[in-house]
């Protein structure tokens, strides 16, 4: 008679993993979700033979908030404040990416002022958002002076964008067409004052780590990646150029008259944290170039497209006009219908090549929408880059990489 089979005593592969890192005297660490040095909610099961990584393990999803499925139930004007939480740090440049995914859609020209205007909010986010990346790979090495320091310039940033549409951090600024309104006097003075200090601040603080030996023995070598490695995980952006890949989307697939301007690309060559950290502070000198031809060149004319489907009207031609009134009433209530289409558009973002995907059939909302989040395609690197390195390698690494939570649960 045949003996019955019995599954019970059977291990699961991890079962059998976690045995053999058992016998070897391996520990289970979880480096988050809430841990001071992730930076945001994300975990790292990490397997350790004393201070060394032989096994690490991302987890994600501890802030899941269904961004694209959200979007799939809005009007397209609504879609915007979604965005900003992606990456939090330059959510200017995620509320332009939408616009322009939907100008491109519609077949919308922007004027040239408003591309100028969006070109000036857009270098202004990502040297906010290197300020956050550089300040704290410096506050993780114990350089905490630079971190104070210079973080000034990020709250200067942020008070132009507090003038510019009234919040801060999650900004909806912009509109689908255009700017939704002019740059104020006193906008324009903030801009000034900040182009006036940055580079004061930047100097200062580049003399501060860029060649201190304590942040040169804990940055150079750790955490490296080479070029095909970067590639073949689909790196874009900073971190991408760190290794020595000269791609940017802005120069690329030129978009919002990013061709009128001269700027260079900084590539590093070891993909380290060192050269990770170098290639943000050279791009913040270049957005600073950006943002002086912009304003030196700002042309005249109209701030945004004639798009009266999209665009509210003035108050005063509500209360005056029918027609107004009728536009303003449809775009409130989310009743303006966008044609039948399926585009791809991206933008350079703080991190890199952030796209959207956007199929319509012809309704008032998207019919599918899907969010390309640079942070979500190479934080799966992670774990290859930190085993074999020391626990505290692993912070700078991850510090270096930006990683930013929002973009990880979309």
């Amino acid at each position: 008679m045949p003996i019955p089979f019995d599954a019970s005593n059977l291990l699961s592969p991890a079962q059998i993993r976690q045995a053999e890192w058992d016998a070897l005297g391996y520990n289970t660490i979880n480096l988050g979700p809430t841990h001071p040095a992730t930076h945001g909610i994300f975990q790292n099961i990490l397997q350790m033979d004393g201070e060394i990584i032989r096994h690490a393990e991302p987890t994600i999803g501890y802030i899941h908030r269904a961004f694209e499925k959200l979007a799939e139930h809005r009007p397209y004007n609504q879609i915007a404040p979604i965005t900003d939480r992606l990456n939090y740090c330059s959510s200017p440049i995620n509320n332009m990416g939408w616009h322009m995914t939907v100008e491109k859609l519609i077949g919308c020209q922007v004027p040239k002022r408003a591309d100028y205007m969006r070109v000036i909010i857009m270098e202004l986010s990502r040297i906010a958002d290197h300020i956050i990346c550089t300040t704290i790979i410096g506050q993780d090495t114990g350089a905490t002076t630079g971190f104070l320091y210079f973080f000034q310039m990020r709250e200067k940033i942020y008070e132009i964008f507090e003038g510019l549409c009234g919040a801060r951090l999650t900004t909806n600024i912009g509109r689908i067409g255009g700017m939704e309104r002019e740059f104020t006097q006193d906008v324009w003075k903030k801009l000034e004052t900040f182009m006036t200090e940055f580079p004061v601040a930047l100097a200062e603080f580049r003399d501060l780590v860029e060649r201190n030996r304590i942040f040169m023995d804990r940055t150079i070598n750790c955490g490296p990646i080479s070029a095909d490695r970067a590639l073949a995980y689909g790196f874009t952006g900073p971190n991408l150029r760190a290794a020595g890949i000269d791609y940017d989307v802005r120069v690329a697939q030129p978009y919002s008259s990013y061709e009128d301007f001269d700027f260079a690309i900084p590539v590093g060559a070891n993909g380290d944290t060192y050269d990770r950290f170098m290639v943000r502070i050279e791009e913040m000198v270049e957005s600073f170039s950006i943002i002086q031809q912009a304003m030196s060149k700002m042309p005249e004319g109209p701030i945004h497209a004639d798009v009266p489907a999209f665009y509210l009207p003035e108050k005063q031609e509500v209360y005056s006009k029918m027609e107004a009134l009728i536009y303003h009433f449809k775009i409130v209530m989310g009743e303006m219908d966008v044609p039948k289409g399926e585009v791809y558009h991206a933008v350079e973002g703080g991190n890199g090549e952030l796209g959207f995907y956007l199929i319509s059939d012809g309704g008032r909302t998207p019919y599918r929408l899907h969010f390309r989040r640079p942070c979500f395609i190479f934080y799966q690197a992670y774990p290859e880059m930190i085993t074999g390195t020391m626990l505290s390698d692993a912070i700078l690494t991850l510090s270096s990489l930006n990683v930013i939570a929002g973009e990880l649960d979309a």
